[in-house]
C-alpha cells in the first residue's frame, strides 16, 4: 500500500527541526515583503520612510516624510497590500486544506468548482449592471451554490465519496465556466466585456479599504475553522477507514472543512477576481519547509501564501506601464512547478488508493 501524498514529505519536519521557528521566519519574511510592497512602486518611497509612517501611527515619533508619501501609502497602496494578503493567504490555506483532505499533491481550490461558480456570480452582476456589492454577494451565492452541487453529486456513489467530489467538481467546473463564456459572448463590448475581462484574470487594481472589509471577516472567519480541524486533517489525511479506527467519523469533518473551503474561495474571488495556481503551489512550498502536519502547515501556508501573492502584486503593478493582470503572472510562476510537482509524484498520484 502506498502512502498518501499528504504524508509523504513528513521528511521535511525531521528537516526542520523546530517548525514553529520556520513558521516566525516565514512571518518576519512576510512582514518584510509587505513593507518593500508599501515602499515599491511608481513612485518610490524609502522603506525607512515607510516604517516611520506605520510607526508613527502608535508612537510619537517627529514626522520626516511629505504629506504626499503618506496619501499613497495610506490610502492606496496600504489596502492593496493588505488586501492581496488576505486573498493569497485564503487562497493558500484553501488549497493546504484540500491537499490533506483528498490526499493528492495536485488538488487546489479549482478542484470543487467553487472559483467557477464564484466567477460565474461575478460576471452575472456586471452583465446585469449591479453595483461592487452585488459583485461581491454573487461570487458568495454561486461559488457557495457550486459546492452544494458537487456535495449533491457525491451522494450518487456513496462507496467513493472522494471520487466522486472530483468528478463533481470538475462537472460543475465545466458547467460554470461555459455559463461564464456565455455571458461574456452576449456582454456589451463597450460597457462591460473590458471589465469582466480584466475581472476574469485576476486583479486587485481597485483594491480598497471597503474591498478590505468586505474580504476579511469571512476569509478569517474560514482560517478559524480550518485552523480548529487542524488535527482532525491529519487524521482525515491517513484515509477514511484509518479515521473510522481512530474515532473520527470523516464524512462530517470532511465537510466542515470543504465548507470552509468554500468560503475563504469565494471571499477571494468575490474582491480580486480569478487567481489560480496560488492554491496549488503555496501549500508545497509551506510542505518543504516545517512538513506535513496541519497544526503547522495551515498557518504556514496562510503566511507563506499572503507574502507569495503580495510581492507577485507587486512585481505586477511595477514592471511594466501597465498593470499586468495576477492572474496572468502566477500561470507563469505555477505552470512550471505544476509540471515538476507531475513529474515527482507521478507514481503517488496514479497509484494511490
Amino acid at each position: 500500500m502506498t502512502s498518501s501524498p499528504a504524508e509523504a514529505p513528513s521528511s521535511g519536519r525531521h528537516r526542520s527541526g523546530m517548525p514553529w521557528l520556520t513558521v516566525a521566519v516565514i512571518g518576519m519574511i512576510t512582514l518584510t515583503v509587505c513593507l518593500l510592497a508599501l515602499a515599491a512602486g511608481r513612485f518610490s518611497i524609502p522603506v525607512v520612510e515607510v516604517a516611520r509612517m506605520l510607526l508613527g501611527r502608535v508612537f510619537p515619533l517627529e514626522r520626516t516624510w511629505y504629506a504626499q508619501e503618506a496619501s499613497i501609502v495610506f490610502e492606496v497602496r496600504l489596502p492593496r497590500v493588505v488586501l492581496s494578503f488576505l486573498v493569497g493567504a485564503a487562497l493558500a490555506t484553501a488549497g493546504a486544506v484540500l491537499q490533506s483532505v483528498f490526499r493528492n499533491p495536485l488538488v487546489s481550490p479549482q478542484v470543487l468548482g467553487v472559483s467557477a461558480g464564484a466567477s460565474f456570480g461575478g460576471v452575472l452582476t456586471m452583465v446585469l449592471g449591479l453595483g461592487s456589492a452585488w459583485l461581491v454577494g454573487g461570487a458568495f451565492l454561486f461559488g457557495l451554490g457550486a459546492l452544494g452541487c458537487v456535495m449533491a453529486f457525491s451522494r450518487i456513489v456513496s462507496s467513493a465519496p472522494l471520487l466522486m467530489i472530483v468528478l463533481g467538481g470538475v462537472v460543475i467546473s465545466a458547467l460554470f465556466s461555459a455559463l461564464t463564456s456565455l455571458l461574456t459572448y452576449v456582454a456589451d463590448p463597450y460597457r462591460d466585456l473590458p471589465a469582466i475581462t480584466f475581472w476574469l484574470l485576476g486583479s486587485l487594481a481597485t483594491a480598497g479599504w471597503g474591498s478590505v472589509l468586505t474580504a476579511l471577516p469571512p476569509i478569517l472567519l474560514g482560517a478559524l475553522a480550518v485552523f480548529l480541524l487542524r488535527w482532525r486533517l491529519n487524521i482525515l489525511s491517513l484515509g477514511d477507514d484509518d479515521a473510522r479506527a481512530l474515532g473520527v467519523p470523516p464524512a462530517p469533518y470532511r465537510n466542515a472543512a470543504l465548507l470552509a473551503v468554500a468560503l475563504l474561495t469565494a471571499a477571494a474571488i468575490s474582491v480580486s477576481g480569478v487567481i489560480g495556481w496560488v492554491g496549488l503551489l503555496v501549500p508545497h512550498l509551506a510542505r518543504l519547509l516545517v512538513g506535513s502536519d496541519n497544526r503547522v502547515l495551515l498557518p504556514a501556508s496562510f503566511l507563506l501564501g499572503g507574502g507569495y501573492l503580495t510581492a507577485v502584486d507587486t512585481l505586477a503593478r511595477s514592471i511594466a506601464s501597465v498593470e499586468v493582470p495576477l492572474g496572468i503572472l502566477t500561470a507563469i510562476i505555477g505552470a512550471p512547478f505544476f509540471v515538476v510537482l507531475l513529474v515527482r509524484f507521478r507514481r503517488r498520484v496514479w497509484l494511490s488508493d
